[in-house]
């Protein structure tokens, strides 16, 4: 099994940009990129409102819901388990509806237990941070930040943002897709196509009826945003002053190729997403029950390994069709994918640190990744800077020789320091105290 590291429903891109903005959130955006350097490796739809004498909910797999109390420390204090009425804190029992929810999915239409197959207890944490805009998956827990009341909402409010992050846990343990490149891109997408499924199933939607937006309702009035990302028309989500527009893609001709976001994997991810819609609709009836089990069927088939690429998860989609071979074929080559059993594919780039010397005597750091993709950037030249002093002791305790680029976390944000001269890609789970300290105050946010 490939490690995975933490998956973040907010690409890094999108906080980027919200960070950079004059916006009043800007800090908040700020401050989520740096709590994420912290983090170690260790909306769901508005539900009904529950009433005291609800019943409790429905038996399964064992799951806790925890809250962090604005601070954290993970998993926090433990406020509503499985078979428990509703607390009365509308985030916990978002998560714990949506939870139920998507563990059911999996149960009754795919039959696994839990996200490892094997009915592991799930533990969620609400009220990670002050002002979080992310949502993650750590490869051990679910943790879900309130937004920062201004651009983002709270993440446990779309159903697809909890069923999103678990289906980061189910593809940990069974294609360990690696969180770069196509790969990379196609572990985001597994992700949007079951959080989608999951979405519609609670809804009663056929797969026609669906409106294919991931995240709706995690945007605040006033962002001028539908959704965060839109898996019928990649690139169309969102258009705001402050966030920019939404950069996704929904072909191979418009493929990204950069090192920011793990490779791309947030951006490239609608070209994958794309070709899940088409199939869904071409087969019809409903995603969950037609073109989902053959996504299903192609993860956990044994076609599918860490490092696949397009074509090679389009030709085990298509291996596991059966008689709708020819729509999920077809659905692929419309987003200028043909599949091919031949193509093992790479990660691709993303992950990888090097020593290539810097230009002048400066520190900067550009952070990309997360769920909403997000970028932010900054440097501190170290002549003049009043904070130069501390970076300069900073830069003393740090080994850039023993800098780790590893295996990055899904939805988790990936680093890329110039150290005066020195230029390494840090996954966040590698980010020692001195680095998350730099992150700070290059990117402009001292808070603890």
């Amino acid at each position: 099994m490939t490690t995975l590291g933490t998956c973040r429903f907010v690409p890094p891109y999108l906080l980027e940009a919200l960070a950079a903005s004059a916006h009043p959130a800007a800090d908040h955006g700020r401050a989520t990129l740096d709590a994420d350097a912290r983090l170690r490796t260790a909306r769901m739809l508005r539900p009904p409102a529950a009433t005291p004498e609800e019943a409790a909910v429905a038996t399964g797999p064992a799951w806790t819901v925890h809250t962090a109390d604005h601070g954290s420390a993970l998993p926090g204090r433990a406020v509503r388990a499985a078979g428990d009425p509703a607390s009365g804190d509308l985030a916990v029992d978002e998560a714990a509806t949506g939870i139920t929810g998507a563990l059911a999915l999996f149960a009754e239409i795919y039959g696994r237990s839990s996200y490892d197959g094997r009915g592991a207890p799930v533990s969620l944490t609400v009220h990670y941070q002050q002002g979080y805009d992310n949502a993650f998956w750590d490869g051990t827990q679910l943790v879900f930040g309130d937004g920062d009341g201004r651009v983002f909402g709270r993440f446990t409010r779309p159903v697809d943002v909890l069923g999103h992050e678990l289906t980061h846990a189910v593809t940990q343990h069974t294609a360990g897709l690696e969180y770069a490149g196509q790969s990379g891109a196609l572990n985001e997408s597994v992700s949007d196509v079951f959080a989608s499924c999951l979405k519609q199933r609670l809804l009663g939607q056929t797969a026609l009826e669906a409106d294919w937006l991931i995240g709706e309702g995690i945007f605040l009035p006033g962002v001028r945003a539908r959704a965060l990302r839109d898996m019928a028309a990649p690139g169309t989500a969102y258009d705001d002053p402050a966030l920019g527009r939404d950069p996704q893609v929904g072909s191979m001709s418009d493929y990204v190729d950069t090192t920011d976001d793990n490779g791309g994997v947030h951006l490239n991810s609608g070209i994958p997403n794309r070709a899940f819609q088409l199939a869904a609709t071409a087969i019809g009836g409903t995603s969950w029950e037609g073109a989902g089990q053959i996504w299903y069927a192609a993860l956990t088939g044994g076609l599918v390994g860490a490092q696949s690429d397009f074509a090679g998860f389009a030709a085990a989609t298509v291996a596991a069709a059966g008689p709708h071979a020819d729509a999920v074929g077809s659905a692929w080559e419309q987003v200028g994918v043909t599949p091919s059993v031949a193509s093992s594919g790479a990660a691709g780039a993303g992950s990888a640190s090097g020593s290539a010397p810097g230009t002048g005597e400066r520190v900067a750091v550009r952070r990309t990744g997360g769920f909403a993709g997000l970028v932010a950037a900054g440097e501190i030249e170290l002549d003049g800077d009043p904070r130069s002093a501390e970076v300069r002791s900073l830069l003393s305790r740090i080994d850039r020789a023993t800098l780790r680029a590893g295996s990055p976390h899904p939805d988790m944000f990936s680093y890329e320091f110039d150290l005066a001269g020195h230029r390494a890609v840090v996954p966040e789970q590698h980010l020692t105290a001195e680095l998350r300290r730099l992150v700070e105050l290059v990117l402009g946010d001292g808070s603890s």
